[in-house]
């Protein structure tokens, strides 16, 4: 099965460059000024692979599966702007994110502009210069079509990069979705000089937290507790690596934070607050980071209004 992955970020160059240890791979990128050094100054230090084409060029992906490895927040628009050539392929989903405008997932997004493609949500704890240098990476694999699923956990692992299967694409997708909630909100505790006990409970109210919501959506909670879940919120709280655990980090510190940078769990955060009414779901975090995110609370009165609430069973 031929493969092409669309967006040249760090993460997709990584996908990019592991799965051209199989076979030929084709990445899509918009500036890649860079592709004639064979490498991608958001990867330093990992040459392209010669199985690698790097392009600017949409026509030139002809591939059965595409890896959509875009943004959140920026995957609808470019969707909408190219079903006719995406329409009918195997659409694999890298973000990690809800999507402000229909507070829907990227798989709902897809499933919508591309009704003939088998869609699928690749995602798990991972950081892209691990997969890039072939560092052992476990992701899940979610795939509503069992079938398309399994052929696809065979096509995209490689010796490096092991793939979990299941059917369960709103538990996948939330949990790595909701993880970068809470990893923000575990980078401000750090931050704030709140200590590791902070941080531990955070982690633990805010997985609490995540199964509440994707379990009101549909999800199955033993997904929560797999790779998808669990595993990226313990990768993405506990390592400076993450965007979102240094977003958290600065907020907490009253630091600016690198203009221009992606930051997914401060839009999800915002849509995971839009929702938590509609289902008559509680939120805490989620409702503190949008909060934090958006400068309608100070991060001197974050702990109090968590240390406010009511006391309860856990």
């Amino acid at each position: 099965m031929s493969v092409a992955v669309i967006g040249a970020g760090a993460f997709g160059t990584a996908l990019a460059v592991t799965l051209a240890s199989k076979a030929p791979v084709t990445l899509w990128g918009r500036e890649i000024d860079w592709a004639g050094t064979r490498e991608n100054p958001r990867l330093p230090g990992v040459a392209l692979p010669p199985a690698l084409h790097v392009t600017d060029d949409l026509d030139q992906i002809r591939a059965e599966t595409v890896l959509l490895a875009l943004p959140a927040q920026v995957l609808g628009s470019f969707l909408t702007r190219n079903a006719g050539l995406l329409n009918g392929r195997n659409l694999v989903s890298c973000a990690k994110g809800i999507d402000l405008t229909t507070l829907t997932g990227p798989s709902a997004l897809i499933a919508s502009t591309c009704p003939d493609s088998k869609v699928a949500v690749l995602t798990g704890p991972s950081f892209a210069a691990d997969i890039a240098r072939g560092l052992p990476t476990a992701l899940t694999l979610a795939c509503a079509d069992g079938r398309a699923g399994h052929q696809l956990q065979h096509d995209l692992s490689t010796p490096t990069l092991r793939l979990y299967r299941t059917t369960d694409v709103t538990g996948a997708e939330l949990g790595g979705a909701l993880k970068n909630v809470i990893a923000i909100a575990a980078g401000a505790a750090i931050g704030a000089g709140y200590g590791d006990s902070a941080r531990a409970s955070v982690i633990t109210r805010g997985f609490a937290e995540m199964t509440r919501l994707a379990t009101a959506l549909g999800a199955r909670p033993e997904t929560l507790t797999g790779l998808s879940g669990l595993g990226d919120l313990v990768l993405t709280c506990t390592s400076e690596q993450s965007r979102n655990f240094r977003y958290g980090l600065a907020l907490g510190a009253g630091r600016d934070f690198a203009a221009g940078t992606t930051v997914e769990g401060a839009a999800t955060a915002r849509a995971a607050a839009a929702l938590a009414p509609r289902l008559g779901v509680d939120l805490p975090v989620s409702q503190l980071v949008a909060g934090l995110a958006e400068g309608r609370v100070a991060m001197e009165h974050a702990l109090d209004i968590l240390l406010n609430r009511p006391l309860k069973e856990e």
